[in-house]
This record gives structure tokens, C-alpha cells and sequence, in this order.
């Protein structure tokens, strides 16, 4: 990869062709207009896109990645992954949601078990009607929706949930924090 920033298709004559896309405005908007759960749903998004050849590059790519922060997370993931007793009842609770987010990021695709364990605490832990939506819990369910782990059950279910979620938010006026409400712009369905 270049260090320059370049185009991804090649200008003519020095000057940008109309609607080109340039790769420094693409990372731009991607980290400072968008928050953590619209990059994760439009990382995802582009995942889907590529044929299985690139996915096994790009798993290999995030494997190396990864790998620089195995032995701090390596404690986490186990945790993640064990859940052994763990409270996560209530998403009110700061804590609970971070924990959760750390745990969601750490849990292993084929975890249907603790999975199960996530999707019951998800759903049974957060009273709509008492509490107002935020980002880490548009988070949570983002992650949750996309993760493998889950069934597919589970995904259209959560992604149910998070449909409500940004429309909560656009109803008390919070589009910034939820920019792909339906009253917005439509979220795209991806169980």
C-alpha cells in the first residue's frame, strides 16, 4: 500500500474525474462520521460484498492484525468465552455494557452456547420504556446482530431490537447518535 494519498480509480490529466472515489475521503468519513456501531455494520457490509478468495485474504490480514494484541486479550477472550457465573442482567449499568462489548468483540463464532447466555441478557436485561438508548447500547446490538455465534434466529430478533433502538432515538430528536433510523434513512435488513 502507498504512504501518498491516491484515487482509487486514476484521474486524467491531474485533475479528478467527477465521482471518482478518493481513498483519504473514504477513511476520513469512515473514522470521524461514523460511530462505532455504523463502522462495524459497514465494515460487515463490505465483507459481504467480497468473493470467499478476498474474505480468506482479509481473514489472514485480520489474523496478523489480531495477533499484536493476543497476549493483552488472551485473559478476556477466555473470560468472554466461558462466561462461567458472570452477572450481565442489567444494561443499564455502565459497566455491565462495556463488559458486554468486550465480550461480544472476544466471543468465538462457533460459541452458540455463551451466545445463547448473550442474546437472553440482551433481550431481558434493558426496560425500553425506562431508560433512554445511547450508543454503547446501539452497539451491543449491532455487534450482536452480525455475530456469528448467534443463530440466525437470534440475529433477526436482535436486529428487531436494534431497528426499535434507532427509532427511539430519532423520536427524542438523537439522530447523530443513530443516523440509520427508519424515520431517518432506511437500516438496511441484514439478519
Amino acid at each position: 500500500m502507498c504512504s501518498r494519498p491516491c484515487s482509487l480509480f486514476p484521474a486524467t490529466g491531474g485533475a479528478p474525474e467527477p465521482g471518482s472515489l478518493q481513498r483519504e475521503a473514504v477513511y476520513e468519513w469512515f473514522v470521524q462520521a461514523l460511530g462505532p456501531a455504523q463502522r462495524l455494520e459497514f465494515a460487515c457490509g463490505l465483507l459481504d460484498l467480497c468473493n470467499p478468495l478476498e474474505l480468506r485474504f482479509l481473514g489472514s490480514c485480520l489474523e496478523d492484525l489480531a495477533r499484536k494484541d493476543c497476549h493483552y486479550l488472551r485473559d478476556y477472550e477466555s473470560r468472554a468465552n466461558g462466561l462461567a457465573g458472570e452477572m450481565l442482567a442489567d444494561l443499564g449499568d455502565p459497566v455491565i455494557r462495556s463488559r458486554l462489548i468486550v465480550f461480544l468483540a472476544l466471543l468465538r463464532s462457533e460459541n452458540r452456547d455463551v451466545a445463547g447466555r448473550l442474546y437472553r441478557a440482551l433481550l431481558g436485561g434493558w426496560d425500553e420504556e425506562e431508560r433512554e438508548p445511547g450508543e454503547e447500547l446501539l452497539l451491543l446490538f449491532t455487534m450482536a446482530s452480525l455475530h456469528p455465534a448467534f443463530s440466525f434466529h437470534q440475529r433477526v430478533t436482535l436486529r428487531e431490537r436494534l431497528e426499535r433502538l434507532h427509532e427511539a432515538l430519532c423520536e427524542r430528536g438523537r439522530p447523530e447518535v443513530s443516523p440509520m433510523c427508519s424515520s431517518c434513512q432506511p437500516l438496511r435488513d441484514r439478519p
